[in-house]
């Protein structure tokens, strides 16, 4: 089968993209604006990439039209159509399906699906849980909305019966609103934690938990729904019902964690049943491990084992990923690449990173952090009053303010001298550079290129 995939560099998309280049299928598609690693990964597969959504590759006629949530029917200001090739597929009565839709029914139908679904962590605790069911034996296939290190790639089929899947709760397609998470049909599934988020396509909280609990909907009775204990919002989901098994976790539930969050004892219902000790930094990553441990058991994976497992875990790139040391006036200033952008994945990510200085001794080095409001959600403002709560850690916060109809310098406005604003990279780079001193840890947080500022910095 040739499939064309439209908007192919996005992370999900790219990743359906290498999972049906590994089953044997012919691979094209199409993207605007490309930037690695996921354009690099697909070259490297021998995915041919064509940039823009012109109407001419209707003349590639694949089998099937692979859509990806970035299409719509939207029109640029001159009234021509914003994705050409969409016009051109429905006029012409193409085949076309969404990603999520393909993916369901030509690599997860049959398959034990152990899906991972919340508003942080997801990539990290699927990646986590791949690992573990990797170092378990299971040889599990995998999607990540992300690449783990210890994979190297986003998505691989796997020869095992498991199949680990990122469980996103953005829409599916311009013609199917549903969350991509209903397609899973998950035999496990992982509900991390939940809130606020996608502003442009969610009213409020509420729309959100109603479609967690459509997932919930879709597992069996011998399925697990491993769940956050201490989330309002998911006991909410859980009350609207729930015919499952349940395995808790964190602040009241029967898997809980003891010790710092770098050395730490997995209890269940009490009992010691496994020990992490690892690199990772931060109560987040925590709760991630033991969400990781408790899926994995359901498929056969020990708690200890997969304790052990999690030791060896490397992270998954752009999550706290060191980018380069430079050395200046006797000191080293280090610049990280991190893909937070909700308020509250800002605040945890620096949290961690504070929490691990200052377990080291080394409460004098400085946090600075540059970020973009690039979301959707972000761009519309909706969270703008949570920003100085996010950067509470950070000594010195930077941030870039390019496409923002809203105000940042006033958001910012409570952290007085210690937060800057930038229209473009060079002038924000200036600033960071001008303000950096040896010892300081440079955090770099965007969920898009962010115009190559790591390297800049550098």
């Amino acid at each position: 089968m040739h499939i064309h995939i439209l908007g192919i560099c996005g992370t999900f998309m790219g990743g359906v993209a290498a999972l049906a280049r590994e089953a044997g299928h012919r691979v094209t598609g199409c993207d605007a604006g490309v930037y690695p690693p996921m354009s690099d990964q697909l070259r490297a597969l021998g995915i041919d990439l064509i940039e823009g959504f012109g109407a001419e590759q209707l003349s590639l006629a694949p089998d099937m039209f692979v859509v990806g949530n970035v299409v719509s029917r939207a029109r640029l200001p001159d009234g021509s159509p914003k994705f050409p090739l969409m016009e051109a597929i429905l006029d012409a009565g193409k085949p076309y399906t969404s990603g999520p839709q393909w993916l369901a029914e030509h690599v997860l139908l049959g398959r034990h699906v152990l899906a991972v679904a919340g508003t942080h962590g997801k990539t990290t605790t699927t990646s986590m849980l791949a690992w573990v069911l990797e170092k378990g034996g299971k040889a599990p296939g995998f999607l990540v909305g992300g690449v783990p290190l210890d994979f190297g790639v986003s998505a691989r089929l796997g020869d095992g019966p498991a199949f680990v899947i990122e469980a996103d709760e953005y829409d599916t397609a311009f013609f199917d609103k549903r969350s991509k998470f209903v397609h899973y049909r998950p035999r496990t599934a992982v509900l991390n934690n939940l809130e606020f988020d996608h502003a442009d396509i969610f009213d409020d909280l509420a729309a959100i938990e109603r479609q967690f609990h459509h997932l919930v909907r879709t597992v069996p009775g011998t399925g697990r729904v491993v769940v956050n204990a201490a989330e309002e919002s998911l006991q909410r989901v859980l009350a609207q019902g729930c015919w499952s098994e349940l395995a808790r976790f964190g602040a009241g539930g029967e898997w809980q964690a003891r010790g710092s969050h770098d050395a730490f004892d997995v209890l269940q219902r009490g009992e010691v049943v496994g020990r992490v000790e690892w690199e990772l930094s931060g109560l987040h990553n925590q709760m991630n491990a033991l969400a990781a441990v408790a899926a994995a058991e359901h498929v056969g994976v020990a708690p200890a084992e997969a304790a052990r497992a999690l030791g060896s875990f490397r992270n998954v790139r752009r999550r706290m990923e060191l980018r380069g040391t430079v050395e200046h006036n006797g000191g080293a200033i280090t610049v990280y690449d991190d893909f937070a952008h909700h308020p509250t994945a800002i605040r945890t990510t620096l949290d961690g990173l504070r929490q691990k200085l200052d377990a080291a001794g080394k409460q004098s080095e400085r946090i600075l952090a540059a970020f973009e409001p690039r979301s959707n959600t972000m761009k519309l403002g909706v969270m703008a009053a949570q920003l100085p709560w996010s950067l509470e850690s950070a000594d010195l916060s930077f941030c870039h303010t390019a496409g923002l109809d809203w105000d940042a310098a006033a958001a910012l406005a409570p952290m007085g001298a210690r937060a800057q604003v930038a229209g473009a990279i060079e002038p924000l780079v200036r600033q960071v550079v001008a303000a950096a001193r040896p010892g300081d840890h440079i955090v770099c947080m965007s969920n898009g290129g962010f115009g190559g500022v790591h390297d800049k910095l550098l």
